[in-house]
């Protein structure tokens, strides 16, 4: 008796879990996950196979995406694993979270360098910023008013390996930029 008891009260527990979050969020895909887990009540035997997509938004603009192929025999086990990202896309076997990250992006971590372009803007390049392969660009800047080092520092390239030099080279520039009118 005591078993059935049990049982009885994870299931009712995992459909109010349900239901709460299909009041909730009022998305039109939710029903997907009632859906397996009215089965998951009935039958423990067939999974929920679901493709989610997680997108990472770092600083720097840049945007990652980590395919995911899940298998949900539980829907309070899958949203307890991703409690910690915001549903921004669904679909019948499509879900797409996305996270801001308080970081900069893998990418410039490795090949990322600040320079100039040809009219003066200071940008972001993938690799030093003779090969023009630019990622971002910020605003353009008053050459004349810069010191000669800092010139050569943005013709050469200034490498990018943590947050911290990222803001701090933006700060550095920032007051030499051209404010347009």
């Amino acid at each position: 008796m005591r078993f059935k008891w049990m049982a009885w009260y994870r299931y009712s527990l995992a459909g109010f879990a349900v239901l709460l979050f299909m009041f909730i969020f009022n998305a039109k895909g939710m029903t997907i996950i009632a859906a397996a887990s009215q089965n998951d009540t009935q039958k423990k035997t067939e999974p929920l196979h679901m493709t989610v997509i997680l997108e990472r938004v770092y600083l720097d603009g840049e945007i990652s995406q980590e395919v995911v192929h899940e298998t949900c025999w539980s829907a309070e086990n899958f949203w307890a694993k991703y409690d910690q990202w915001q549903l921004t896309d669904i679909d019948e076997s499509t879900m797409v979270f996305r996270k801001q990250v308080n970081d900069i992006s893998p990418l410039l971590k490795a090949n990322g360098f600040f320079g100039i372009t040809e009219d003066n803007v200071l940008s972001i390049f993938n690799g030093r910023p003779d090969q023009l392969r630019i990622i971002q660009s910020f605003f353009q800047i008053d050459i004349k008013k810069l010191e000669s080092t800092k010139q050569e520092e943005l013709l050469y390239g200034i490498p990018i390996k943590t947050k911290d030099r990222y803001v701090e080279v933006l700060e550095t520039f920032k007051p030499y930029s051209i404010k347009k009118e």
